[in-house]
């Protein structure tokens, strides 16, 4: 079984928020090293400065946020892994083609999806309704 993580999920797990409750038991439950792309690291860091643009973090707490993933990646809890964007890109693209049209699905949602496939995963980790339901159609277990 490998997991992939979007970002919803991670967000979840370093800032307190209405999902922070269900990642932290999930993480409980699923304690294995996440990988961890540099398409995760733009978009945690977009989140986190978005959530501070709208006032729902501090600078301060995003700093901290963003400490305890560079601590999380230190002790192995986290694991940096290369993105090969033209093997996800050429999935994407088919993926595009099959269901978007069907459920509407956002680019960042379907590169996600398209990450976690190329990568192996088997299990998908998500709290975005519309994105699990691509990652059920393109044949991932989606949790929590």
């Amino acid at each position: 079984m490998k997991i992939y993580t979007d970002t919803s999920l991670l967000v979840s797990l370093y800032v307190a928020d209405a999902n922070s409750h269900k990642a932290d038991a999930w993480r409980q439950a699923n304690s294995v090293p996440l990988d961890f792309t540099g398409f995760h690291r733009i978009e945690f860091r977009n989140a986190l400065g978005l959530a501070v643009f709208q006032q729902r973090l501090t600078s301060g707490e995003a700093t901290a946020a963003w400490q305890k993933v560079q601590d999380d990646l230190a002790a192995g809890r986290l694991v940096s892994q290369p993105i090969l964007w033209n093997k996800i890109l050429r999935e994407a693209e088919s993926m595009v083609e099959h269901h978007t049209p069907n459920i509407g699905s956002r680019t960042l949602d379907v590169l996600h999806v398209a990450a976690a496939l190329v990568s192996g995963a088997t299990e998908f980790c998500t709290f975005d309704e519309r994105q699990g339901k691509l990652a059920r159609l393109a044949g991932l277990r989606v949790q929590p």
